[in-house]
């Protein structure tokens, strides 16, 4: 066998005995590796249980002896998964035990819940909204042109306090969108087309449908089809890219004594036809990208990225993550850090932020992860290609310690090694 240095070892020794009444489907370990892990999602590919039987099983943890029950999920894709969150603190080298039974008296509640409604999606953790993504058509304020209308992006995102931090329709870039991710200069067919600055009149991008939504004990989200269509080919509208997003928002706390939500956005991006498509290097376009609510300025918040830079020296910039923080007229404290994953072209990844004096001196918050800032990008026909991102929204501040910890729990996710089959 090949030798494999996981950050996480997972083994999984299947077998069929019967134990209190219980019949024994998993038996595995969770090794920690190389770091401290604090209340971490993890993940198994379990081919051998089918997610239509979810509701047959339940999963222990071996604590001194005795058995506890743990929430658990099946996750049913190319690859069938068990995934579960690793509770509490897991110190760097420490194995922890767990069974998975066939038991009929399963009853698991739905911590993380995804809501379609007719506008929008709404994920929340309990009874708490963590976002809104947009499904029906957004208009701009009376008397703006409707080349401004929108769908398909986050707004509003809220921290567990409730404050928002996204914001849509500012009048000073009527275009921008909560969190969202247009390319902005596509080279197509002999043209080059804006998807990002719809005055320009070249382009958008529109919610195309739901191919899923899903509500767990572990984690809640949904899967969703965008289209960006080209105002200028030889039709009046032309599909030029597919995308999916698929979002997941995680039942977890991952720093230890602050409320957080922490939620998932990755995109496949894949060209319609038979000839490429390039997204030309620019300081703007795809990742994703955030405009701020309107209460940041300059005078009250901050960006830090892990390399130590900050709003005077960031863009431009490349880096594993970023995190925006800011005050809010309620005396509250509130931020949000992006996460790049190390998969993500031009990783760690450059970046757009708006300087000091953004907006005539005012400083409003704007931030992206534009993998095409310095060079250009080539799709070809035939591929998807992924983008995978990772945002943990928290009220008060986090160290830049514990930032690092937490990149590290997503940029190294579990390795399988079955032992037996």
């Amino acid at each position: 066998m090949k030798k494999i240095i996981p950050v996480f070892l997972i083994s999984l020794a299947i077998n069929y005995t019967v134990s209190s009444q219980k019949t024994e489907v998993l038996h595995f370990y969770v090794e920690a590796g190389p770091y401290k892990r604090i209340n971490t999602p993890v993940s198994a590919d379990i081919e051998i249980v089918s997610k239509n039987d979810t509701l047959a099983f339940r999963l222990f943890e071996k604590v001194k002896g005795q058995l506890v029950e743990k929430p658990f999920q099946i996750e049913s894709d190319y690859v069938t998964r068990l995934w579960l969150i690793l509770d509490g603190t897991t110190e760097e080298g420490r194995k922890r035990e767990f069974y998975l039974y066939k038991d009929e008296k399963n009853a698991l509640r739905n911590s993380i819940t995804a809501d379609v409604r007719s506008d929008d999606i709404i994920l929340k953790k309990d009874n708490s909204e963590i976002l809104h993504y947009q499904t029906s058509v957004l208009y701009p304020p009376a008397k703006v042109d409707t080349i401004y209308k929108r769908s398909g992006f986050i707004h509003p995102l809220m921290t567990p306090s409730g404050n928002v931090l996204t914001r849509v329709n500012p009048p000073d870039h009527y275009h921008h969108m909560g969190i969202w991710n247009p390319w902005t200069r596509v080279k197509r067919g002999g043209h080059i087309t804006d998807f990002w600055n719809l005055y320009e009149k070249q382009g958008t991008v529109r919610f195309a449908g739901i191919n899923s939504t899903v509500s767990g004990p572990v984690y809640g989200g949904f899967s969703v089809r965008q289209e960006h269509i080209d105002f200028q080919g030889k039709k009046s509208e032309e599909v030029a890219i597919n995308e999916i997003w698929d979002v997941r928002a995680w039942n977890t706390e991952p720093v230890s004594g602050l409320k957080t939500y922490l939620v998932d956005l990755t995109t496949f991006l894949s060209v319609t036809g038979d000839s490429s498509v390039t997204f030309e290097a620019y300081r703007y376009g795809g990742g994703i990208g955030i405009r701020a609510n309107e209460e940041w300025t300059k005078d009250n918040s901050t960006i830090l990225t892990s390399e130590g830079k900050t709003r005077l020296d960031a863009d431009g910039s490349n880096a594993r993550w970023t995190d925006l923080n800011g005050s809010f007229q309620n005396n509250s404290q509130s931020g949000i850090i992006f996460f790049s994953h190390p998969a993500n072209r031009e990783h760690p990844e450059p970046m757009r932020v708006w300087p000091a004096d953004a907006n005539n001196g005012r400083g409003d918050v704007y931030f992206e992860f534009c993998p095409t800032r310095h060079k250009e990008w080539v799709l070809y026909p035939g591929n998807v290609y992924r983008l995978k991102y990772r945002m943990l929204i928290y009220d008060g501040k986090i160290a830049r310690q514990t930032t690092d910890r937490v990149w590290t729990d997503f940029a190294h996710p579990p390795v399988v090694i079955e032992l037996n089959k």
